[in-house]
């Protein structure tokens, strides 16, 4: 954490020492410091621009029952490009541009979403936030870890079959081989034709 803390205390302070050196090499100070005013107030004026537009795109996707994941997104993008953007340097600047400009803000997030935002959620739920869950068999082959055999599991509640263990003789009726009959009888009722 500290780490985070430092680099983010670490870039305005070398944008500000590229724009010092900038301003004394190339162009001067006073347009320097016009420089980054004119940038904080065109910044400021897209932002709340983009804003605007997110809000009205969030409700339009709200008001058609839809999440609205990417304009959620956008957002993030524009508060994080506001303060890109009021930070004094060239860097910054750059960057909060990059964020606010719809041309670039869409492929940025687009790849935030594929690398960042999917695979974590799908290490947090397990596939089910992107849909790719395993809906027939088991990831691993069986699902007690040993193919071909029928075992019981959870101390003789549960019979688990392999593929093996029961056979479909017509659309009405199968099949199931036990490898190990049960000799308890005292879930047996005799008026029970389906009764082991």
């Amino acid at each position: 954490m500290l780490r985070w803390i430092l680099a983010l205390l670490l870039i305005p302070f070398l944008d500000a020492i590229l724009l010092g050196f900038v301003a004394t090499a190339y162009i001067g100070w006073v347009p320097m410091v016009l420089l980054v005013v004119l940038t904080g107030l065109v910044g400021m004026l897209l932002v709340r621009a983009e804003g605007r537009r997110t809000i009205r795109k969030m409700q339009r996707s709200l008001a058609e029952g839809k999440p609205p994941t990417d304009e959620l997104l956008d957002g993030g993008f524009l508060i994080a490009s506001g303060a890109f953007l009021l930070t004094p340097g060239l860097v910054t600047d750059l960057i909060g541009f990059l964020l606010v400009v719809p041309l670039t803000r869409i492929p940025i997030r687009t790849a935030l979403k594929r690398y960042v935002i999917v695979p974590y959620a799908d290490k947090k739920t397990g596939g089910f936030a992107s849909g790719n869950v395993w809906t027939f068999g088991f990831p691993e082959g069986s699902a007690n870890g040993s193919e071909g055999q029928a075992q019981w599991s959870d101390g003789g509640n549960t019979y688990d079959l392999s593929e093996d263990d029961y056979s479909v003789d017509s659309e009405e009726s199968y099949t199931v081989e036990f490898g190990d009959e049960r000799t308890d009888s005292s879930d047996e009722d005799p008026d029970d034709p389906y009764a082991r």
